[in-house]
């Protein structure tokens, strides 16, 4: 009941340093950022860096991702002391995928799409959160209609029941680019070629200004989601 209670106060309550605060100190060293090259992720590293002073960090390399996405891990390393660990999809899965369907068999469906997915982000992230208590994200309500009911702490139970925090589930994409600016930090230059939503290569554009940003994401798909399984996928 205590957690419960102090979930609810935060939700209700809690400013993103307040969550994360309230996450180092109930569950460190077993929580970390979940960093995949977008400006949210490095205000919330930014931010963690005042709190703790070696935040644990991962990233789920896909084996798809954009140059820019690795250049710009290489300047967070260089910026911030991390304890930073690395995920990689696991090869034996990745080379029956491919063999049977294609390099690029996501722009067949939307049924190889996750499948592509599943193998390449949500299995890495399993063993990414094996062994932690909690985990953070950059999730914000506004970045997409399967979002908007996002809240600062939530229990993952999709990922075992573990806590999620979402520091800047209330964030505007202003309020996030204002900390980025106003702090000098780092960030994907992909943002200035037009993308608002960043993933694998192959799979991400840059969009229109009148576009919502997630429509970057698996465009050739007339509808559906847009989500690729690490944070909203059917409970197995």
């Amino acid at each position: 009941m205590i957690l419960e209670d102090e979930i609810r106060h935060l939700n209700e309550n809690g400013g993103p340093l307040d969550v994360l605060k309230w996450g180092i100190e109930r569950f460190h060293p077993n929580i970390a950022l979940a960093f995949s090259g977008q400006a949210e992720d490095v205000v919330i590293l930014d931010m963690l860096n005042k709190i703790v002073k070696v935040p644990k960090v991962f990233v789920i390399d896909t084996g798809r991702l954009h140059q820019e996405t690795y250049d710009l891990l290489e300047e967070v390393r260089n910026k911030y002391v991390l304890d930073l660990r690395i995920y990689f999809p696991d090869h034996n899965e990745i080379e029956e995928m491919v063999n049977n369907y294609g390099i690029n068999l996501f722009y067949k469906g939307v049924e190889y799409r996750k499948l592509c997915c599943n193998l390449r982000k949500v299995s890495p992230l399993k063993r990414a959160l094996s062994g932690l208590s909690a985990w953070i994200t950059g999730l914000r309500k506004e970045q997409n209609f399967t979002r908007e009911k996002v809240n600062r702490v939530e229990i993952d139970e999709i990922n075992g029941g573990i806590i999620k925090l979402n520091p800047l589930a209330d964030w505007t994409w202003d309020q996030v680019w204002g900390y980025v600016k106003e702090n000098n930090l780092p960030y994907n230059k992909l943002y200035d070629r037009g993308y608002k939503s960043i993933g694998c290569q192959p799979c991400t554009r840059p969009v229109k200004p009148w576009e919502h940003p997630r429509a970057g994401r698996w465009w050739w798909e007339k509808s559906g989601d847009r989500e690729c399984g690490l944070h909203f996928r059917e409970k197995r």
